[in-house]
């Protein structure tokens, strides 16, 4: 995929995610590896009306060479690629069912959502929380790091996800099965579940490993 293409699919990405109710107003940023350094969507920004020319560049050092300025939160993008060095995107939204099981209380930290359906298994794995920082907080980069090594998808408290995939599409393909199971999991309160047990899960991430 040339550069060119890239951004256009960056663009065509982030409007489906805005049209959708993903991704509202300014909120969400997401970022994609180039060949000598990433492209990534613009500080406050909204999804729903991304340019291709306007997206912004930053080199190997993660230097602003080209574009708008990048989104406040490129310490987060560059955490997880730093953690994940096989990654090629990163996707960071509000998604609202997302968000809302991250300011739940007395949710397991290690693993917020459970193994519903086998293709949050597939696709998200384990989703471990990390404890509020404020907006703009770059000391959330090291715990964002930290988790990245073991997981594809963390999710912030009070605030959302971040997930990392081989490529753009996979990592909005994984976002959005993020955010349905959130839906699933706000859905089922308060009734009795039966949930994937831990041989089910087993088998699945045997046959189906998340890169």
């Amino acid at each position: 995929m040339t550069e060119n293409e890239a951004r256009k699919n960056m663009v065509a990405l982030a409007r489906s995610l805005f049209e959708r109710g993903l991704s509202g107003g300014s909120s969400g940023n997401m970022s994609m590896r180039l060949e000598d350094g990433w492209l990534l969507t613009p500080t406050n920004s909204s999804m729903g009306t991304l340019q291709a020319e306007a997206l912004s560049r930053v080199d190997d050092n993660w230097r602003h060479v080209d574009g708008d300025q990048p989104t406040k939160e490129v310490f987060l993008h560059r955490a997880m690629y730093e953690a994940r060095t096989s990654a090629g995107a990163v996707v960071h939204l509000h998604s609202t069912h997302a968000v809302a099981v991250s300011c739940l209380a007395n949710t397991d930290p290690v693993d917020v959502l459970p193994a519903l359906t086998p293709y949050f298994v597939m696709r998200i794995g384990r989703l471990p929380l990390i404890p509020y920082h404020r907006p703009g907080d770059e000391t959330l980069a090291e715990p964002v790091r930290e988790l990245a090594r073991e997981h594809t998808a963390v999710l912030l408290a009070n605030h959302g996800p971040v997930v990392a995939a081989k490529s753009l599409d996979a990592a909005v393909s994984a976002s959005e099965e993020l955010e349905e199971s959130a839906r699933i999991f706000l859905l089922l309160q308060n009734c009795k579940t039966r949930g994937l047990d831990a041989a089910q899960v087993e088998e699945l991430r045997q046959r189906f490993p998340i890169p």
